[in-house]
């Protein structure tokens, strides 16, 4: 039995925001309150959480561990220790792995391994084989193996009958697909905005419309085929009016949002150099206040981190040659409470729901609430504690937020009652 005392539950499922004790039991939520809600004779664990948010433990549905092929950045051990250090403790992972998770083989061996890890690790399959764009790959086989949704995130899909098609399949499963949105076609460089910084650096970049057209395109065949539809790491202040107006439609889609582009602009790869290279890239001051916009008035329903580790080595090459991507899992949370809570922009309540309940309901995973009878996921954080980002658990450090100073330290992250990370 385990008794988290004198915290501030928080659990945007039932509205709840309460100075209360937390009891635990068999790895479910038992019950709240100053006495313990079970007639038990067990002996008691207890946590104090005085001073300290406890929420559900945080939802991420778009993280890449490398594993299988590319264990030099990640794997699947450093990337659950990295999110349990974050306060995560469910994660999806893409498909873009060598090989590409496009088969049940490959498929059956990552969720095999993820079986044992100290969090809950889910797996999405590829839209195409290998990535190809050409052919789909079999969706009702790899949901039966346990593919939680479908994406080739990482690269567009530009085949407009390709992907009506996969939207088809995916409604049928009522399993989501979700979107990496960029015409390769309109883009120079990929990882910097084409404008003023690029001009500068001499870069040539990649246009905010070249995200734009393929949202356009997808959320009318969303629309047209019932499709649920994740628009991946929105970029473009249009591509939040875009879906505003997809939503008002009545299309499935949804929206997500990293914390790199809430926080951060192209100005900042003066600074940063390739920390600050990604796909889609950061883009204007506008933009990314038009993305805090559509946070708060929910047009964006999810924060999610795009973990992308890299090496060092990979990251110090010229900037034309470095691959694209940050590390994420660790920051998230101190970022969204620095740039968006302690800003006013959002309430603790408002986060926390895009960070756990709202994730959660995308996939309709078990966790994202802490009411009695739930999984006992956890994070308890203390969000007015500063703390400067010094170190990671991950294997890669590759984060323009190294030696900032951000608010939110976690002081305990739990999964299925057990305590998986203690700050």
């Amino acid at each position: 039995m385990l008794c988290i005392r004198n915290g501030r539950v928080i659990n945007p499922a039932t509205e709840m925001d309460l100075v209360t004790d937390l009891w635990v039991r068999d790895g479910r939520i038992a019950g709240y309150g100053k006495d313990c809600p079970v007639d038990t004779e067990e002996p008691v664990d207890y946590l104090d959480a005085r001073g300290c948010i406890v929420a559900p433990g945080l939802v991420d549905v778009h993280v890449h561990f490398r594993d299988p092929g590319f264990t030099y950045k990640e794997d699947l051990e450093t990337g659950s220790r990295a999110a349990a250090a974050g306060g995560y403790t469910t994660v999806v992972c893409m498909a873009n792995t060598r090989p590409v998770v496009d088969n049940t083989e490959v498929l059956d061996d990552i969720l095999s391994r993820a079986a044992s890890l100290p969090i809950h690790v889910h797996q999405v399959a590829a839209v195409s084989k290998g990535f190809a764009g050409k052919e789909l790959v079999d969706f009702e086989d790899l949901a039966a193996h346990g593919a939680c949704g479908f994406s080739d995130d990482g690269l567009p899909l530009t085949d407009s009958g390709l992907i009506r098609r996969a939207m088809e399949a995916a409604r049928k499963l009522d399993l989501p697909i979700s979107l990496h949105e960029e015409d390769p076609s309109l883009n120079e460089l990929n990882g910097i905005n084409k404008g003023y910084v690029s001009d500068q650096l001499g870069l040539g970049g990649a246009p905010a419309v070249s995200e734009e057209v393929m949202v356009a395109r997808d959320i009318m065949l969303a629309l047209d085929t019932g499709a649920k539809v994740d628009i991946q790491h929105i970029s473009s202040g249009r591509t939040v009016d875009l879906i505003r107006f997809a939503k008002s439609l009545g299309a499935r889609v949804y929206g997500e949002a990293t914390p790199h582009h809430f926080s951060l602009t192209e100005e900042d790869v003066l600074t940063y150099g390739t920390l600050c290279k990604m796909n889609p890239p950061l883009r204007t001051d506008w933009d990314r206040v038009k993305i805090i916009e559509g946070l708060a008035d929910g047009t964006i329903d999810m924060i999610a981190t795009d973990h992308a580790p890299h090496s060092t080595e990979e990251k110090e090459r010229e900037f034309a040659k470095a691959p694209s991507g940050i590390t994420g899992l660790e920051t998230a949370l101190s970022v969204g409470l620095t740039f968006l809570v302690h800003r006013s922009h959002l309430t603790i309540m408002e986060l926390v729901e895009k960070m756990t309940l709202n994730p959660a309901s995308l996939y309709g995973f078990d966790c994202g609430d802490i009411a009695p009878g739930k999984r006992a996921d956890l994070v308890i954080f203390d969000p007015n504690e500063d703390r400067t980002v010094e170190d990671f658990a991950s294997k890669s450090e590759n984060s323009p937020y190294l030696g900032m100073r951000l608010f939110g330290r976690i002081y305990y992250t739990i999964c299925d009652g057990k305590v998986v990370y203690r700050g």
